[in-house]
């Protein structure tokens, strides 16, 4: 089990928003890099980054904030945000991205997903992001009309190595993992699925830890994290002592 760390970036500041509104957003650090080496030391072992900005203009806008971060980290880091296209994926993987999340994009070009996955096994990802049972596109600013599932089984035997699922509505209030949302997903695909948005204490940690949520990768912390809620240290040796 696996927790990952949040930088969520916009204008090449580390942020929160509350329920995915670029308009409710709180600045933690203006340093990234800073911020990631930070989380290293503390003993996390894989980043999760995403582009905040990219998410809605549909290409990389974080670029240089990426590079600091990758600069001052030694861990793997996976990336989403703003990647539509190959040429992207690869600038990404080329500049040292170890996995690439793909989410507007596995919704309107399925096909996409497909070649990324054959072109960089092992390194495509898929970001689920869930409001009201529907996926949501474009930075979660639209809303599809495939639930989660649905969009699991078109790539099913594609490859993919992990789904990133986020409640929205959950998203950056500390409301607590939508867990049982996430391991239906979980038990109707093969592919390894991490659980995102609102994880809030340690007692979610711990409930990670039940036995009906073992088939998880991992959960993505960001506000919690940030604001004290959670203590690294008391995190990290909880999952070391149940590996």
């Amino acid at each position: 089990m696996i927790l990952f760390p949040a930088i969520d970036l916009k204008d090449g500041k580390c942020v929160r928003l509350k329920l995915g509104d670029m308009n409710q957003a709180t600045v933690f650090s203006d340093d990234p890099g800073a911020q990631a080496r930070a989380f290293q030391d503390q003993g996390f072992t894989y980043l999760h980054i995403v582009d905040l900005n990219g998410a809605f203009a549909g290409e990389p806008v974080n670029q240089d904030a990426v590079d600091s971060i990758l600069k001052a980290i030694d861990i793997p880091a996976q990336l989403g945000g703003g990647i539509r296209d190959m040429e992207t994926i690869e600038k990404w993987i080329d500049t040292g991205i170890d996995r690439v999340i793909l989410g507007t994009a596995a919704v309107r070009d399925p096909e996409l997903v497909l070649r990324a996955c054959v072109e960089y096994p092992g390194r495509i990802a898929v970001g689920i992001d869930a409001k009201g049972g529907k996926v949501a596109v474009e930075g979660w600013a639209e809303t599809s009309e495939l639930t989660g599932e649905e969009l699991a089984k078109r790539f099913e035997d594609a490859g993919v190595a992990a789904i990133i699922y986020t409640d929205i509505e959950r998203d950056g209030i500390l409301k607590g993992l939508n867990l049982e949302a996430t391991a239906k997903l979980a038990r109707a695909t093969k592919i390894p699925v991490i659980a995102s948005g609102g994880l809030a204490s340690i007692d979610d940690v711990k409930a990670l830890l039940q036995p009906e949520y073992a088939m998880l990768e991992g959960a993505i912390t960001g506000r919690a994290l940030y604001d004290g809620r959670i203590d690294p240290k008391a995190a990290l040796a909880l999952l070391a002592a149940t590996t």
